[in-house]
Order: C-alpha cells, then structure tokens, then sequence
C-alpha cells in the first residue's frame, strides 16, 4: 500500500499497530531502554489525548442521537427526522467503534510500557 502524502490524517490505528510493532523490535534488539521508555510515554500521552478526544466527539453524537430520537418519538409524527437520526446512528456507531480501538490500544501500551521497564 501507498504512504499519503497528503495532510488529510494519519490512520491512527495504522499508526499505534506501527508504533507497537517499532517497539516490540527494539526490546528484541539492545537499545536503550530508558529512551524508549521516555518515547513511548510520549506516545501513550498522545494517544490518551486522542482518546479523549473521541470520547467527548462520541459523548456529543449520542447527545445528538437522543434529541433526534427524542423528537422522533414524542413531538412529531413527520417521519423525515428518520434521514438525520440514520445519519447520526452510523456515526455514532463508527466513534464507538473507534473508541473501543482506541481504548484497547491505550490499555495494551500500558502493559507494554511495564515491559519495557521490567527490562531495565
């Protein structure tokens, strides 16, 4: 697969898999593992504020989805509300998605975090 060069995101996921892997070769190799401890609580540290920020956008799209239902539901019988809570529902189902990618990815950077310690 082609790298982008554009300036239109990363693919974080694709990123932390790389990032994952770049750290498992060097506890295999010598490196310095105090440096790579510091590299990687930097990247945890990133990742964490990218979870949150995908957790407050997730937290907004079910706001979003429950007023449209709300609406749906009790105050109108004109059913073309339904195209926007469509709409909102595969959104909020992708940023659950990604959220639960996310946080397991944070969880698993921990572990290998105290792995890369315990070898120091």
């Amino acid at each position: 697969m082609e790298e982008r060069t554009d300036n239109r995101g990363i693919g974080v996921i694709k990123y932390a898999r790389l990032h994952e892997a770049y750290i498992r070769r060097s506890l295999r190799g010598d490196c310095d593992r105090a440096e790579l401890a510091r590299y990687h609580n930097m990247k945890i540290q990133w990742l964490q504020h990218e979870r949150l920020i995908h957790l407050l956008v997730t937290i907004l799209f079910a706001f979003i989805f429950m007023f449209l239902f709300a609406i749906l539901m009790l105050y109108t019988e004109n059913w073309v509300i339904l195209i926007p809570l469509t709409i909102v529902t595969v959104l909020l189902g992708a940023y659950i998605f990604h959220y639960f990618e996310l946080e397991n990815t944070v969880q698993s950077w921990y572990k290998l975090y105290d792995e890369i310690d315990s070898k120091q």
